[in-house]
């Protein structure tokens, strides 16, 4: 199995974590760099979406870092998700999904700060959803290191380390954010 991604992407972290979360070490991970040219060729040739990460598994190739997980999961034969879960993971999606494009304008010079639709959807939705965030975290809903879990530590790790956005108003997502970083293999995928 084959992993092609890159250190600084939390979509990427999250499945290098869940392989240690089920303790499968007989993966080879590709660090790309995304933006050199030799790299995209690499990522275009194995995900057309041009998006980290892929997984190579003989000749089966998955494209998506929530399809990839549902692939594993099956494969290692864990326990679906609850929809409830699927949710979550839907909600860290979309703000990791904002917080990436606000990155990319923010990289192509563009001030994300403007009062303009697109940049004041991408900052309420971050906002919305780390509101919801704290409360299911409150709620003890992510107290198990899962992937849903897994997913939200990425996304705040990110965050923080790229300085998107600043969880330390939030006593629970910060609670959980520093019990989740002793967790195994996070020291080992830290991207800074």
């Amino acid at each position: 199995m084959k992993l092609i991604g890159s250190t600084t992407s939390p979509f990427v972290r999250r499945l290098r974590l869940y392989f240690t979360l089920l303790n499968v070490s007989d993966f080879d991970f590709v660090n790309l760099d995304i933006f050199s040219s030799q790299d995209r060729q690499l990522l275009t040739e194995n995900n057309p979406a041009q998006k980290v990460p892929a997984l190579i598994d003989d000749e089966q190739c998955i494209y998506d870092s929530r399809v990839i997980f549902r692939y594993l999961s099956e494969k290692y034969q864990e326990a679906p998700l609850w929809w409830s879960e699927e949710n979550v993971l839907t909600l860290i999606d979309a703000a990791n999904d904002s917080l990436v494009s606000l990155l990319l304008l923010g990289r192509s010079g563009i001030d994300t700060s403007e009062d303009k639709l697109f940049f004041n959807l991408q900052h309420e939705r971050v906002e919305q959803v780390m509101s919801v965030l704290d409360q299911i975290v409150a709620k003890g809903q992510l107290d198990e290191w899962h992937y849903p879990a897994i997913c939200l530590y990425c996304l705040l790790d990110w965050a923080s380390f790229r300085q998107l956005y600043d969880f330390s108003k939030s006593k629970p997502l910060t609670d959980f954010y520093q019990q989740a970083s002793v967790n195994s293999g996070v020291s080992e995928t830290n991207p800074r």
